[in-house]
């Protein structure tokens, strides 16, 4: 692909040249605080991408999916969540500890539009609130208590453009790589099928998911 015709963007005036200023009410939209609404959307969502960064600015972003409450709302500001079993590389965590400013992105399944929340983030071993993460008999070794800075609704044009929810539009997961398989590739692991690493993590996940 000829990157040669690649005109950069480098300031936020440039920027505004090209993608006008929002009304006002877009601004206004972000409250600050965990209302009603929102605690009924994150009542409701089993999934959340969580974003973070560490202190040279090297960003990184992870799924976290539990039953729907688990996400603890513990008063007009704060909320946490649990840690579950990983791969241990704790990429999220060893960010926060450099650098506390944390995205959250809560999904509710058929539901196009999004909660967005930005805030501080601290990392806990113990609290009183860990014995309301229990899952499956398991009380969580961390969790990231979070105090909102910002938290306003995102359009659902996003969902609508992708068609998330249209099972019609997905494709065939028969026509996609395994996990063992890409594993095998990118990693070069010779000897061991992929199938064979396929059922290994798929064991893993079955029982090690809390």
């Amino acid at each position: 692909m000829n990157l040669s015709g690649i005109r950069e963007v480098t300031s936020e005036a440039e920027l505004r040249k090209i993608v006008k200023e929002p009304a006002q009410t877009i601004w206004d939209k972000d409250i600050a605080r965990i209302d009603e609404h929102a605690r009924t959307i994150i009542a409701h969502s089993p999934f959340l991408a969580l974003a973070t960064s560490n202190s040279d600015g090297t960003c990184d972003v992870s799924p976290r999916g539990d039953p729907p409450g688990s996400v603890l709302v513990l008063d007009d500001r704060r909320l946490a969540l649990a840690d579950r079993p990983g791969n241990h590389r704790v990429d999220n965590f060893r960010n926060v500890l450099h650098n506390p400013h944390v995205g959250l992105l809560f999904i509710v399944p058929g539901m196009n539009e999004t909660l967005r929340v930005n805030g501080r983030a601290t990392l806990v071993a113990d609290a009183p609130f860990f014995d309301d993460m229990v899952v499956q008999g398991k009380r969580p070794r961390l969790a990231l208590l979070v105090e909102v800075q910002e938290l306003y609704m995102h359009c659902a044009k996003a969902f609508l453009r992708s068609a998330l929810w249209e099972p019609e539009t997905w494709p065939d997961r028969g026509s996609l790589p395994t996990l063992g398989r890409i594993i095998k590739d990118q990693m070069g692991v010779k000897g061991v099928p992929a199938k064979v690493i396929d059922a290994g993590l798929n064991l893993d996940a079955k029982k090690n998911r809390y």
